[in-house]
């Protein structure tokens, strides 16, 4: 598979080189000619001193022939321009881009061409929340341009779920529990399946969905907060 990465910092590098390691061809579009000469000998993929935020520098990279796009700069606005060319002028089938402020996760959808948002800050904060919250619902990751959710809820004592079975919660036909930890031990779960308090609930769900999960198997959703603009 051939992935472009833009942007040639420490984590497009590490992206870079890991999916060398893994047999895919990669290159790095890095628009600072500087950063090429000094980190060129260590990472051994080919290197294009580039801006990735203009069309004419990524038709002569080669984007056409690109099955992968990683916007992995950290710049926002740089990422939402790149994966906005890469998926309208170039028609590359996946691209990935790197979100550096999480307030700006809501930014990263198919509309900018983003089939995958990556949050460092969110992983970090879902990772602390899925660890230390019981009772209430914790994102885990984003699929499909964000509009769908991987989320987690651990079920407490006065969880309105506690004693039903899967099959009689009602849950939004655009969400399923596809596993429950209990007991350090994974369950593959069916409609008969009973919930207990202290359950690691996983739910897979679209976004418009969450506010009727939250009610299910926590309680009353808190409102939605309106959408930030671009930090």
């Amino acid at each position: 598979m051939k992935v472009a990465v833009a942007g040639g910092g420490s984590v497009g590098m590490a992206v870079a080189s890991d999916l060398k390691v893994h047999g895919h061809d990669v290159f790095i579009l890095e628009v600072d000619p500087e950063q090429v000469a000094r980190f060129q000998p260590h990472v051994d993929v080919r290197w294009v001193v580039a801006d990735a935020c203009e069309v004419s520098s990524l038709k002569a990279a080669g984007m056409a022939e690109v099955d992968v796009m990683v916007a992995a700069t950290g710049d926002d606005e740089d990422n939402l321009v790149i994966s906005l060319l890469s998926k309208q002028e170039f028609a590359v089938p996946r691209v990935i881009a790197r979100v550096n402020n999480a307030s700006n996760q809501w930014l990263f959808t198919e509309s900018w061409g983003v089939d995958v948002p990556v949050s460092t800050p969110q992983l970090y904060t879902a990772l602390v929340e899925e660890a230390v919250s019981i009772g209430s619902l914790v994102h885990l990751m984003s699929f499909e341009g964000a509009s769908a959710h991987l989320l987690e809820v651990t079920l407490a004592e006065e969880s309105p779920a506690c004693g039903m079975a899967i099959g009689e919660l009602g849950l939004p036909r655009e969400s399923a529990i596809v596993a429950i930890v209990r007991r350090e031990h994974m369950i593959i779960p069916d409609p008969e399946t009973l919930l207990y308090a202290g359950d690691e609930v996983i739910v897979l769900a679209m976004v418009e969905s969450e506010r009727a999960i939250q009610t299910i198997l926590v309680g009353d959703a808190p409102p939605t907060p309106p959408a930030p603009t671009l930090q």
